[in-house]
């Protein structure tokens, strides 16, 4: 039997990610502060896009995939919802983030509203999956167990009733 000690210095050794993952995206994070600064002074105050509504209509039927994904694999009871959830609650930030900075004047109003009580809202509530997926994967399939026991019952007593 190992000391207690050699367990306790096993657990804390299992890591989720390789050891090498925290300090490249250090490195890569880090990287990424000249580049943006040199973004913002070099890049155009405005800009014309060639496949304008391509780049909006793909982008929202990513949204729309991934919120029926996330729909999906809520309802079946995986643990992977949470995955998705992370991702699709990403996606509602970005798309609220580029609603609101590249509407015209006559649009900002609109498309802060969308942000506030929808886009970002419904963000919130993909992160909490993401952050509670075994809670809300072991409702699910609490619910689905309930549900299967009611069956079998439901299907004996119609039985009796023919009898």
């Amino acid at each position: 039997m190992p000391a207690p000690d050699d367990t306790a210095r096993d657990t804390v050794t299992l890591r989720p990610v390789p050891r090498w993952v925290a300090p490249v995206f250090a490195a890569l994070g880090a990287a990424t502060v000249p580049w943006t600064a040199y973004l913002a002074v070099s890049l155009p105050g405005q800009a014309s896009a060639q496949h304008y509504r391509v780049a909006w209509v793909g982008f929202d039927l990513l949204l729309v995939a991934l919120l029926l994904a996330t729909a999906l694999l809520a309802w079946r009871g995986s643990r992977q919802v949470g995955l998705l959830a992370a991702a699709t609650a990403t996606v509602l930030v970005v798309d609220a983030w580029f609603d609101v900075t590249t509407s015209g004047p006559g649009e900002v109003a609109s498309a802060v509203a969308s942000a506030v009580l929808l886009e970002l809202p419904l963000a919130v509530v993909c992160g909490w999956i993401a952050l509670h997926v075994d809670q809300v994967v072991e409702r699910r399939l609490r619910v689905l167990a309930r549900r299967a026991g009611r069956a079998p019952a439901t299907a004996s007593r119609a039985d009796r009733r023919r009898e």
